[in-house]
């Protein structure tokens, strides 16, 4: 059989991963069949095996699996095992190995793309879920001052923060606490709000200072919100995800195939393509 790869997720027919692998696998000259599969929370295991039996390698998994494909993982990476999440998925014999790119592709898009500095950096997480999880540790390890976490579901966060086993530097707050918090470096933006048509961000202008860049997980559609406010609040950078699923993207495709392909090409490609829209 063929390998196979592909990206699960619900909704998934926006994604533009099917795209990112085929250009990759066309700068490396290797034969590349990934999909989309939509699958919905209670049919992504069967949808997951049913994949495997026939010829799946290898697999992306974005919202809302993100944390059921890290508890069905037999073996994880440490970073995996930190944020609690899984994107990328890699078949050992009859069993899955997990990873967590986002965070890797995150920083690297705002280091060596965007040209920031995170060291020393105060940051501002909003949201606690899957994409939130994925991207904390890489930002403690990019060397930032203080983390702070904000989720409506106050439990959550505390659940992220105590993962993250930095008391120091890591915390967690109400988000009815976002007007005495103090201002930020960088805000990333990693909740779903943005995916409804009708969502607005109110955020307190406290928040931001002449050096903040305001970052949002989503692209296309799903970022324009919180992106909207970040610019009404004249943060100093606004950035969406592009980058970052670029990148991640690059991260698992090196963990199948064993190169890394060049992103830049592709990044530009996709930024000149209009048809970003949805969340990953």
């Amino acid at each position: 059989m063929t390998d196979r790869y592909a990206v699960f997720g619900h909704p998934i027919a926006h994604s533009l991963s099917p795209d990112i692998h085929a250009a990759f696998g066309r700068q490396e000259g290797i034969a590349v069949d990934y999909r989309a599969i939509d699958a919905t929370p209670d049919g992504f295991l069967a949808a997951l095996e049913a994949f495997a039996a026939e010829g799946g390698r290898g697999a992306n998994v974005t919202l809302p699996h993100k944390e059921a494909a890290y508890a069905l993982c037999t073996t994880r990476t440490a970073r995996a095992t930190r944020a609690g999440s899984v994107n990328t998925l890699l078949r050992k014999g009859d069993r899955w190995h997990g990873d967590t790119t986002d965070g890797a592709g995150l920083v690297r898009d705002l280091t060596d793309r965007h040209g920031q500095d995170l060291r020393g950096r105060r940051v501002l997480l909003l949201g606690a879920g899957g994409s939130a999880r994925s991207v904390a540790p890489s930002l403690l390890d990019a060397g930032i001052r203080e983390l702070v976490v904000v989720n409506r579901t106050p439990e959550r966060a505390d659940e992220l923060i105590d993962a993250m086993g930095e008391p120091g530097r890591a915390l967690s707050r109400y988000w009815d606490d976002l007007h005495d918090l103090g201002d930020f470096e960088l805000i990333v933006n990693a909740t779903s709000a943005g995916r409804d048509p009708s969502a607005s961000f109110k955020l307190p202008l406290s928040l931001v200072n002449s050096m903040t860049t305001a970052v949002d997980l989503n692209y296309g559609d799903a970022a324009i919100a919180f992106l909207a406010w970040a610019r009404a609040a004249e943060c100093r950078n606004t950035v969406d995800g592009l980058g970052m699923l670029v990148e991640q993207a690059a991260e698992s495709f090196q963990q199948w195939h064993e190169v890394r392909p060049d992103t830049d090409a592709v990044y530009a490609g996709l930024r000149g393509n209009r048809r970003l829209t949805g969340e990953e």
